[in-house]
């Protein structure tokens, strides 16, 4: 007879012990996509609760396609894109502040931000709302910032961090002479005030932007020479995936207070794609996707020894090309879905569902407290200036509903802003009289109709072709 003190210690008390993976139905995937074969260690996909982003293959340009969640099943091949970029798109990530923009980055060195409508266009989008030129050599990464409005990153193969503020088209900050070699990845820790980065020449810097300074810094945590990821933990710690000397896959746990030491170091196997990691804070999991694995493995980050305890593996036959991670506000609470992804192949996308079993229909509070919504908590200037905010929270009890399509307001020289939301502060001065305002307000009110016009006519077109491709093909 076992003690129940010892017991207890062989099984770790967690409700995310039970966490399992599904895909969904075969009529549920999103089929006959040409998924980018571009050798990059990008995910190739993003996803928000509106639209599923997918970089595809594409003739002499770079292009990725834009699909509404729900528009699941075959992809017609005349699928209109999103085409702007004269070189293959090597990364895009969608704004957590409005979920109809998106930016791109590509080979030809530039950044684009696009303004995706609710409704699927007709042509090609091929229009971006600005473009961002700063970076002598291809741009791999880009990255949002978590709680400023329109604050955008992109790191180059010119070893260049460039933060740009997306409302006026300009740069903010250019973190040069940093980085000594080509950057594997960057990311923001919870509020935005600071960046970690993974680099060929085997560190991992903890920088202050606004300062431009490495605050903190780790050379080889694993020392493989193959890349090295590292994202932040909401507490601050840092996560990294590796390779050791022996070529092992590895992952780490470090204290920017003590970073000569690990809190964990554990080898995994030795397979050679770069393991991706996906971060959940709500829940402490983190789940670790290797390009060209056919697996998805998972683990809970606590405060008790070992610190990174391994949950499960997700398996399945065929390989993944990339993938893409949900925000926690596009799940489903009802089902108690912890997580989803959007595993590429070759030829599809396939969502894949993670679930922790329960039996209850009611809320689970312990499962989903509030987490970061679509309101931003700074403006860009505010951020600039040294100002941090944590995200905005919201509450996922009722489900999360989308917000119609917020357009990026541009004025003069490229100013993209929402409207304040109502009893917001406006930038601009009230205290003289300004005469111009009316006849600009009534330009603006008849672009306006003119736009809902066209956008009106473009989905009928649109209609009326779908409504003709089912009278064909039901006539064949």
């Amino acid at each position: 007879c076992v003690p129940p003190a010892m017991s207890r210690r062989v099984v770790r008390q967690s409700k995310f012990r039970h966490v399992f993976g599904q895909p969904v139905k075969a009529d549920q995937m999103y089929e006959d996509i040409r998924v980018s074969k571009v050798t990059w260690d990008s995910s190739f996909c993003a996803v928000n609760p509106k639209f599923v982003a997918i970089i595809v293959e594409s003739g002499g340009g770079g292009a990725f396609m834009v699909l509404p969640l729900a528009k699941t099943g075959r992809v017609d091949k005349n699928h209109p894109l999103v085409t702007g970029h004269t070189a293959p798109v090597l990364d895009i990530d969608w704004c957590p502040h409005n979920d109809n923009v998106i930016a791109s980055a590509s080979e030809d060195t530039t950044v684009m931000v696009w303004q995706i409508p609710d409704y699927v266009p007709v042509r090609n989008i091929t229009e971006p709302v600005v473009t961002l030129e700063g970076h002598s050599k291809r741009v791999g990464i880009i990255s949002w910032h978590p709680t400023a409005r329109n604050v955008l990153l992109s790191a180059g193969c010119d070893n260049l961090v460039i933060l740009w503020n997306v409302g006026t088209g300009e740069m903010l900050l250019a973190l040069e002479d940093m980085h000594t070699d080509l950057i594997y990845n960057v990311g923001w820790n919870r509020n935005g005030s600071l960046l970690v980065t993974t680099c060929k020449d085997k560190k991992v810097r903890v920088i202050d932007p606004r300062k431009q300074q490495v605050v903190a810094e780790k050379t080889k945590p694993h020392d493989g020479a193959r890349p090295i990821r590292a994202i932040f933990m909401a507490d601050g710690k840092i996560f990294t995936t590796g390779f050791s000397k022996m070529s092992e896959r590895q992952l780490g746990l470090w204290d920017l207070k003590n970073f000569e030491e690990p809190i964990a170091l554990q080898e995994m196997d030795t397979s050679n794609g770069v393991l991706l990691p996906f971060y959940d804070p709500d829940s402490s999991i983190i789940y670790l996707c290797g390009k060209g694995d056919s697996s998805i493995r998972y683990f809970e980050i606590t405060n008790e020894a070992p610190y990174v305890h391994y949950l499960n593996t997700y398996s399945s036959k065929e390989p993944q090309r990339g993938m893409g991670f949900m925000p926690k506000r596009g799940l489903d609470v009802s089902k108690c879905e912890i997580a989803r992804f959007f595993k590429l192949h070759e030829r599809k996308c396939e969502p894949i569902v993670m679930t922790v079993p329960r039996k209850s229909d009611l809320f689970q509070d312990d499962l989903y407290p509030d987490t970061p919504g679509p309101e931003p908590a700074l403006e860009a200037d505010e951020w600039l200036s040294g100002k941090d905010a944590e995200p905005i929270l919201i509450s996922l009890r009722d489900g999360y509903v989308p917000v119609k399509n917020r357009e990026l307001k541009v004025v003069k020289k490229n100013i993209l802003d929402n409207k304040p939301p109502p009893g917001r502060r406006h930038s601009h001065s009230t205290s003289e009289p300004d005469f111009s305002r009316p006849a600009l307000e009534d330009v603006l009110e008849e672009i306006r109709i003119l736009k809902e016009m066209v956008q009106a006519q473009e989905k009928r077109i649109s209609d009326l072709e779908n409504k003709l491709c089912q009278f064909t093909n039901g006539t064949d």
